[in-house]
């Protein structure tokens, strides 16, 4: 049997590494106590003020919420339908956006304290500084604390708004809700008229001008048949044209008489001196009735019937046009109005204004754990920020 090394057996010995004693407690220092009392006054006692203060002096908020969206219809025309001839709509902004805009707005805010008294429905609560409103603030303050109890929800995809009114009371919430909504659609109302009255503006001064153009030229033609004397110089042409064809018949008879006389009496005989004398007058009288017509051998004179017939036939052809441009005025004055009707808006409530029967607000536990929270973000960091330092120095 072997005997074990001495040499080996020291050497291995040697080898173990001594087992040290256990380490004491830690007994509390100056730093630890810091912490502690740190945490207590950044942390503990600010949310035990908070607390008591949510519950016992915050007053309680009632909500009202209203949701509406903004209503177009545009029924197709009859020339869209069978014509195949669609309308294409303009990129703009949306009466949606426009009223999101409005109901956070100074102006809205400025008539609703007008109607309703804002200023003395957000500052009921005298005894809760925090969630009141000081009635001596400006309308600046007023707006400012608008947009913390007014909370605007907007879909801009389907264009629905819904809005969430607080107040100390439901009743108040209830009448702000209301005169929202109500404020809104007098605004889509507007739009709405305005839309109608650009459709309809320029059809409109289009019939204007037709009116006076047709005045115009009636009173034109009037001012002619009161200096002529003649109401139509076409009827008064072919009462003219029937005297001179039945002097030229005259005539042909007094021509054939004189010739008859010629050859069965003497040239002597005073009845033939008769015919001609007839004769010569029926000849000046057809001269003076063509001069009259504008046919006769000097020509017209300024007066004749060529002249009066060309001048009513113009004015005649003017007044005739205006009234056919007074009928196509009125016409698309009409078509306007129908195309102006055809597309209306109007504001339709998906949700009326609702009555609160229990007070949601504020959100007392909420608002402790977000403060509690961030009480102890806040000393967390500052104990990180304190501990680096000194682990550098």
């Amino acid at each position: 049997m072997n005997t074990p090394d001495p040499v080996l057996a020291e050497a291995r010995i040697s080898r173990i590494t001594p087992i040290r004693p256990p380490a004491q407690a830690v007994r509390p220092r100056a730093r630890h106590w810091g912490l502690v009392f740190t945490f207590v006054g950044t942390v503990v006692l600010p949310v035990l003020l908070a607390a008591g203060y949510l519950w016992t002096r915050a007053a309680d908020q009632f909500a009202s919420t209203v949701a509406f969206s903004v209503i177009k219809q545009e029924m197709s025309s009859p020339i869209e339908v069978f014509g195949g001839i669609a309308d294409f709509a303009g990129v703009g902004v949306s009466d949606s956006d426009i009223l999101y805009e409005f109901i956070a707005s100074q102006e809205l805010v400025e008539i609703l304290d007008r109607r309703l008294g804002l200023v003395e429905i957000f500052s009921k609560p005298t005894t809760d500084p925090v969630f009141g409103y000081d009635p001596e603030g400006t309308i600046e303050d007023l707006h400012d604390y608008w947009d913390r109890m007014v909370r605007i929800t907007y879909d801009d995809g389907s264009g629905l708004i819904e809005v969430r009114a607080l107040a100390f009371d439901p009743e108040d919430a209830r009448a702000i809700a209301t005169g929202i909504f109500e404020e809104s659609a007098r605004l889509v109302d507007e739009f709405s008229a305005i839309a109608q009255d650009d459709t309809t503006e320029f059809a409109r001064q289009e019939v204007e001008r037709a009116v006076e153009r047709l005045k115009i030229a009636r009173e034109r033609l009037t001012a002619y048949r009161s200096e002529t004397q003649i109401v139509d110089p076409s009827a008064d042409l072919q009462g003219q044209m029937g005297l001179l064809s039945t002097l030229e018949g005259q005539l042909a008879e007094a021509f054939i008489s004189a010739d008859l006389l010629r050859e069965s009496t003497r040239a002597t005989d005073p009845r033939i001196q008769q015919a001609e004398r007839r004769i010569a007058v029926i000849e000046a009288r057809i001269e003076d009735e063509r001069r009259k017509l504008g046919v006769g051998r000097d020509g017209g004179t300024g007066g004749d019937y060529a002249t009066l017939l060309a001048e009513y036939e113009r004015l005649a052809v003017e007044r005739e046009f205006s009234e056919q441009a007074y009928t196509a005025a009125l016409a698309t004055y009409d078509q306007a109005l129908a195309e102006a009707r055809r597309k209306s808006r109007y504001l339709a409530a998906y949700i009326k204004p609702t009555m609160a029967q229990a007070s949601k607000f504020p959100k007392r536990f909420m608002l402790i754990g977000l403060t509690a929270f961030f009480l102890v973000t806040l000393w967390s960091i500052s104990v990180l920020a304190y501990y680096s330092f000194r682990d550098r120095r």
